[in-house]
């Protein structure tokens, strides 16, 4: 994406916003209105003004900090001394919802539920140029804005992310098991799968321009939605900045499901890098399968170890597994849109040049050699009267071809009808 480097400004709210060369945030134009705790500043729906950043929160059933937050946006508000909207996208049957319109947000009522179409609900409706997202649970200073604006444009980034992990931590706000093992874990994953390069990927509270977020094709309903906003944008090579925040202990009953919501966040990150779930095993064991039969056929020695008829048998299973798994990397890449496609050259010659005739040829001249050699040992087993056969490594790698080749044709068959051919 192309960033753009010209000013960008609200000539008729005189919010003036310079991209990438601003230092601080109340170095941003202000207002004329001279305000104390941001109320004034609030646009609401019928409004003519135009919001400069709009603040959305997703709340279910959190009137025990809700007010809080929002007071704490207004703050922040105040500061900037700009046109702000807050949105309250909400799905609460406590007092949520008339909390945040006494004190002056927008509520918006998602026709679906969950924490990401909460999300993507308020974004369709949703006017600033800036947008900031976070639970309305206390958890995180929305008093920060102004510092993670400052950096987006300092940097002139896509998004900055407030780290948790980075900052401090209030005792009881995390447990244990996600502050040193789940969320550390989950972002070692999410950077080596998709290139995010955080330190937090699962912190809530983030900006992002409003033109980049128009660049994210943004799907999930669940919670998983955290992960998909920075997979996305880690794919699409947006930069991220970070500032390091205060993490507070939420009010009011917590909604997460550690294992559950844990769990979701890693099967959508491996579903959509298919070249780390499929392609990269797949090739790993399928060339361990490959040399240990090729040590055990050759007959050589390593470490002076010799690599027998096991050995044989082993590299055969890995060899088909590998394979197997491999071939599922490549329909996985066809059938679905995965966020972070295969980048592997086997895999990408595979999507890219395969044809049903090129893959049903070579599956067919790898079953043939194969069936060549097992024909020769059932001619020996009829002439020797049925009798027992030896067993020879020649035979399982006969065998082991002919597996192979059957699944190419069939394999290559499979991806012409997905593709129309």
């Amino acid at each position: 994406m192309t960033k753009q480097s010209q000013h960008t400004t609200r000539q008729d709210t005189g919010a003036s916003f310079p991209r990438g060369n601003s230092t601080e945030a109340h170095e941003f134009e202000r207002t004329d209105t001279d305000v104390e705790d941001g109320t004034q500043l609030l646009v609401g729906r019928e409004d003519d003004v135009d919001p400069a950043i709009s603040i959305v929160m997703p709340t279910l059933n959190e009137e025990e900090g809700v007010g809080e937050c929002i007071d704490r946006a207004k703050t922040a508000i105040a500061e900037l001394g700009v046109p702000t909207e807050i949105i309250l996208s909400d799905s609460s049957t406590d007092r949520t919802p008339e909390i945040g319109r006494e004190m002056g947000t927008i509520v918006v009522e998602p026709d679906a539920p969950g924490y990401g179409y909460a999300y993507r609900y308020a974004f369709e409706r949703a006017r600033g140029e800036y947008i900031v997202i976070g639970d309305a649970d206390t958890t995180y200073d929305f008093e920060a804005i102004p510092e993670l604006l400052a950096r987006l444009e300092r940097t002139d980034a896509d998004m900055v992310m407030g780290s948790r992990l980075d900052g401090e931590i209030t005792p009881g706000a995390m447990p244990a098991l996600h502050q040193y093992v789940g969320n550390p874990l989950l972002t070692k994953f999410l950077n080596v799968f998709y290139g995010a390069g955080v330190s937090d990927a699962h912190s809530g509270f983030r900006i992002i321009r409003t033109d980049s977020l128009e660049h994210l094709d943004l799907q999930t309903d669940g919670m998983e939605f955290a992960s998909e906003m920075i997979m996305e944008a880690g794919a699409q090579d947006m930069t991220i900045e970070e500032v390091p925040i205060t993490y507070h202990e939420r009010e009011g009953e917590a909604t997460l499901e550690s294992f559950r919501d844990g769990w979701r966040h890693v099967r959508f990150m491996l579903v959509n890098a298919p070249g780390y779930l499929f392609s990269a095993p797949g090739l790993v064991l399928g060339v361990l399968g490959v040399v240990v039969m090729g040590l055990a056929l050759s007959g050589l020695s390593v470490g002076g170890v010799t690599f027998g008829v096991h050995s044989m048998i082993a590299g055969s299973l890995l060899t088909i597994v590998g394979y197997q798994i491999g071939t599922l990397g490549i329909f996985a890449a066809v059938t679905s849109d995965p966020i972070q496609k295969p980048e592997d050259p086997i895999t990408m010659w595979a999507t890219d040049s395969l044809s049903l005739e090129h893959g049903a040829t070579a599956g067919t001249i790898i079953f043939a050699v194969g069936s060549i050699y097992v024909g020769v040992l059932l001619s020996q087993w009829v002439s020797g009267g049925f009798g027992s056969v030896l067993f020879t490594m020649g035979a399982l790698a006969a065998f082991t071809a002919i597996v192979i080749g059957l699944q190419t044709v069939f394999s290559a068959f499979y991806l012409s009808a997905i593709n129309g051919e």
